[in-house]
Formats: structure tokens, sequence, C-alpha cells
């Protein structure tokens, strides 16, 4: 396991930051590059701050440039990928996803062949496996249970196909004769600080006298925090580079979840932000089968007017779906494989959520002052 290199993509993301602040405490790592279409101000500054033994090299790039992700690749030992573009409500264009989520990871892989990367490690999503309706109840799915999204709604269908591509490219021959190893890993729904999700439901409930808009009361979800699958991709590449353990990971696929309770995501936005005066809608909610209903129905109306209109919808039946199913997963194969225990416990990941939502509504009170005065 010596002198060892590792490219994350998506570096500069939610979840790729943490990963790049685990890897540089990792044993005999020379070089982590960072790569990113952008990379916020902040982000570079947080990346500065990290250079210790390890060096830390920041790449922009973009993950349809194939010409990019070769000299990317060129001399690394592993590939970290959680680039991708998530969206569930349509405001994306459909080919735009395909093409980054998909054919980006496709580019990815080719460079790794040509540059003879030996480990590909793919950040895939629960989303994958389901919920494919809200009256289904799946609690405790495991890997061999094989569940899997029948949506083609761009976000799911094109991380199901990358996950697929990237599992099926496991044991493919590099350039210098040796093998592509590769697995996957599938967290839930991932919060924490900084959570773009989280930042958007937070900033509208401070625009509405400190109400949480309810968006999932009837689901129960495992909700997983940010700290904690970054770190499981931390043990993934090390199991990877570990020939006893290796042979049990080449080609599998891993759920990721960690001891957050099950609970609605209503419930989550509500227990994260509470201690700052945010609090749940007591209004009364419209049925889910009408509202289900309704989706189609306005569905309906976006697909013909789409020749002269683009009307986007503000929920769809996907939407619905992923955010009132009873959908959990088991991290069980993780532990056994990975040898993954969340460094984080449900009161240590609310603590730092709420610190910074704590942030957020102290940013909108000085907002507020301000046009006031």
């Amino acid at each position: 396991m010596t002198g060892w290199s590792c490219l994350v993509t998506g570096a500069g993301g939610f979840l790729g930051k943490r990963i790049v602040q685990w890897l540089v405490q990792e044993k005999e790592l020379q070089e982590v590059r960072a790569l990113d279409k952008a990379f916020r101000p902040e982000t570079r500054e947080e990346f500065s701050k990290l250079q210790t033994k390890t060096k830390v090299t920041l790449l922009d790039g973009d993950i349809l440039d194939a010409q990019c992700l070769k000299r990317a690749c060129q001399g690394i030992s592993v590939v970290i990928h959680t680039a991708a573009v998530i969206d569930v409500s349509g405001a994306i264009p459909r080919q735009t996803i395909m093409d980054i989520n998909l054919k980006g990871t496709q580019h990815l892989l080719e460079a790794c062949v040509q540059a003879s990367v030996p480990i590909f490690i793919y950040t895939s999503s629960v989303e994958v496996a389901g919920p494919n309706s809200y009256k289904e109840i799946i609690q405790n799915a495991h890997e061999d249970e094989h569940h899997e999204s029948t949506w083609s709604t761009p976000y799911s269908y094109s991380k199901k196909l990358a996950e697929k591509a990237v599992l099926k490219a496991n044991g493919c021959t590099l350039r210098n004769g040796g093998t592509l190893h590769t697995c996957a890993l599938r967290p839930t729904y991932i919060y924490g600080e900084g959570s773009p999700f989280l930042y958007s439901v937070v900033n509208m409930a401070l625009k509405n006298n400190g109400i949480l808009k309810s968006t999932g009361k009837f689901s129960i979800a495992n909700p997983v925090y940010v700290g904690n699958v970054a770190w499981a991709h931390i043990l993934a590449s090390r199991a990877l580079r570990d020939p006893n353990k290796a042979p049990n990971i080449q080609g599998q696929f891993y759920y990721v979840s960690d001891d957050t309770p099950h609970q609605s995501y209503d419930n989550l936005n509500y227990n994260v932000s509470k201690e700052w005066g945010l609090c749940l809608d007591s209004g009364p909610s419209i049925p889910l089968s009408l509202k289900y209903w309704l989706a189609f129905l306005l569905e309906m109306v976006s697909f013909l007017l789409s020749p002269v209109y683009k009307y986007q919808p503000p929920f769809n039946r996907h939407l619905l779906t992923l955010s009132n199913s009873v959908f959990t997963v088991t991290y069980k194969k993780a532990q056994q494989d990975l040898g993954y225990e969340p460094p984080f416990s449900w009161e240590e990941a609310k603590q730092k959520t709420g610190q910074w939502i704590s942030s957020l509504v102290q940013q909108h009170k000085g907002t507020l002052k301000t046009k006031t005065q």
C-alpha cells in the first residue's frame, strides 16, 4: 500500500469536499488531485489549508472533456468518481443529465484504462434501487434483493446505467496489462452542513415565517450524514488496495447509511432546525393519491405545451414517490466487507448540521436588518 495517489471528481461538491478532507489524512498518500468544473473561492481556500504531507492539486476541468480526463488520470492509483448532476424536479434538460452522469462516467472509465489506473470507486445513489411506488413498503433492503428503479426520469436512469457500466468494467484489461477493479457505493439521502437540498428548504422556511414546507410527510427513510458517506469511500479505497480484501469487493455495490433514526424527510428537516425556531407546517395537506394524479395532469400539460413553451410543473410523480415512500436499507454488507462503522453518531451529525443552519438563520436576520435600515 506504499506511495499511492488519488483523483477525486466533483471534488468541490457537497460530498467531494469531505472525501478530500478525509483522504489527506491517509497514510502513504502522496497526492490528491481534486477535479471539478469550477471551484468556489472559499473551496480553494479550504483546500489550500489542507496542504500537509499530502500534495493537493486542484484541476479545473469538464467530465465530458476526454483529453482533460486522460491528463488527470496519468500516474493515478485510485479514482473516486463523485461528479454528477442531481435533479429530481425536471429543471435541467434530460440530455445534459444523461451526458454528465452517464457519458462522463464512460469517458472516465476509458481514461482509467488508457492511463492504467487500477481502482475505480463510483458514487452511485439509492435511487438506482427505487422506490418505484409510494404504495410499496421496503424496509432494511440489502444488496442480495436486487431492487432496481423502473423510472425513466433522467437522474435515477442515468445513475443506474452509469453504475452498471462501472461494475461491468470490473476485470477489464488496462493499457499496461494490469486489471481494473471497480465498486459502487449507494448512499441514501445525504444531509449535513452545506447540503444544497437542506439549504433551499431552510431558506424557503426563513422566507415563510420559519415554517418548514411539508414535502415528505408520509415517508420513512434512513438519511445518512455526509461525513459518514465520505468515510465509506475512504474504506472502499483501502479495501480495494488490500490484496486480502479486494477479491470480495471487486464488481460489488454497497448501500451506505448510518445510525440516523429512520424518519420522514419532514421530520429530518425539523429535527436539525427546530433549535433555531423553525417549525413544521401544521396546516391540512392534500391526500397523497390526489396529489399524485394532480402531478400526472401537470406532467401532461407540460408535455402538450413542450413544442411551444417550456412549462416546469412544481412537482412530479417521481418526486412525490421519492419523498413519500417507506424505503430503507441496511449497511451490513459495507460493515462486513469494508469494515464500515459510521464515525459520526446521529447526535454529532445533528449538532454539526444545526450549527450550519444557525449560521443561515443569523445571515437571514442580518439581511432583514439591512433591508429595514
